[in-house]
């Protein structure tokens, strides 16, 4: 073997953007898959639905902008709408679905100039849209599967979903009064509304919906979220900082809440492996265009995210704060840029 000379530079070709989109989808698929099997065929409907109008609407801006169609490939598209799709309830009705991507694509990220120029995430712009204008579907997720007496099959959801009914008749409220008597089923959403009617961590987690680390399906949603992100880390697709930034700050303020005031807070695990942290963590945050880029700045990034999540859950009026906390961290891009900017070689600091 011989030593061999090359001219610079010497850095290897970067991943294509289409490329680098499609891996991360692949990266979703284990939640996704946990999600069906958790929540049933109502997830892999919102999804489909979202892929759909997330192409169309982006191939109309582009025709309107007289761009060529070849833009449609680099799969950014495809990640917002599989971000869209996994964040709307299984059974929420078709067109909210529609709005938000449309409103994601067209507003949130083509009316800024396209892909690398929106400075919000888009996905998590339609979701506090959606949120705000419709919360009652927003916060209409059915119980797992387990615990629901009457499971919709794939001819019910897409019922329910185009028509708001099953084919027995059932309506998605009445199959969450049918599962557990209460229109609340998530594992926030009842630590929520319990603690606002005054009682304990204790009582609540006495419900059927907790089980195990955080909740009957949820765990296991964000332990399949968190290995699609650890896949992310080992194919070197996104940096460590802002997740691991993010998760210690909601573990350590999660802990010292927990330890302060037992009985009326969440303590970390719930907070960990409930709700969308995990792929808020690794595949919303990690946002490369909306994200902080320098590497002190990702890691202020991440704790700012962190703090965010843990203060809405705690003292706000929404049970999960991904989006609120992403959206709110991506104003202050900028300012933590400026302030963290590596000094350049020789320059005197």
């Amino acid at each position: 073997m011989g030593f061999h000379i090359s001219s610079s530079p010497h850095d290897h070709a970067p991943l294509s953007t289409a490329t680098l989109m499609r891996r991360v989808c692949y990266c979703l698929l284990p939640g996704i898959a946990m999600q069906w099997w958790f929540f049933g065929w109502g997830s892999l409907i919102q999804i489909a639905l979202a892929v759909l109008t997330a192409y169309a609407a982006e191939g109309l801006v582009l025709t309107l902008r007289k761009r060529p169609l070849t833009i449609l490939q680099d799969n950014s598209a495809l990640l917002t709408a599989l971000l869209i799709g996994i964040a709307i309830p299984p059974l929420a009705p078709w067109w909210m679905v529609v709005i938000g991507t449309a409103f994601a694509i067209i507003i949130a990220k083509q009316l800024y100039g396209g892909l690398g120029q929106n400075i919000f995430n888009p996905a998590m712009v339609a979701y506090v849209l959606l949120l705000v204008s419709f919360p009652l579907h927003m916060t209409s997720w059915l119980p797992p599967l387990e615990l629901q007496q009457y499971p919709p099959g794939l001819a019910d959801s897409l019922s329910a979903i185009f028509t708001g009914y099953t084919l027995d008749g059932f309506s998605p409220h009445q199959l969450r009064e049918l599962a557990d008597g209460t229109t609340m089923a998530t594992p926030l959403d009842t630590l929520k509304t319990g603690f606002t009617q005054g009682h304990t961590a204790g009582e609540i987690l006495s419900e059927p919906v907790f089980g195990g680390l955080a909740g009957i399906g949820w765990q296991w949603v964000n332990l399949a979220y968190l290995a699609g992100g650890m896949a992310l880390l080992r194919l070197k697709l996104t940096s460590w900082t802002i997740p691991v930034s993010i998760l210690v700050t909601l573990a350590v303020l999660s802990f010292l809440g927990f330890m302060i005031s037992p009985d009326n807070t969440a303590g970390p695990l719930i907070q960990l492996f409930s709700g969308a942290t995990m792929v808020g963590a690794f595949f919303i945050a990690t946002d490369p265009v909306s994200a902080s880029t320098t590497f002190r700045g990702r890691l202020i990034y991440g704790a700012l995210i962190g703090l965010l999540i843990y203060l809405i859950r705690t003292f706000g009026g929404y049970p999960d704060a991904i989006a609120f906390a992403v959206l709110l961290a991506n104003l202050t891009v900028p300012m933590i840029d400026s302030l963290t900017k590596p000094a350049t070689y020789g320059e005197r600091r």
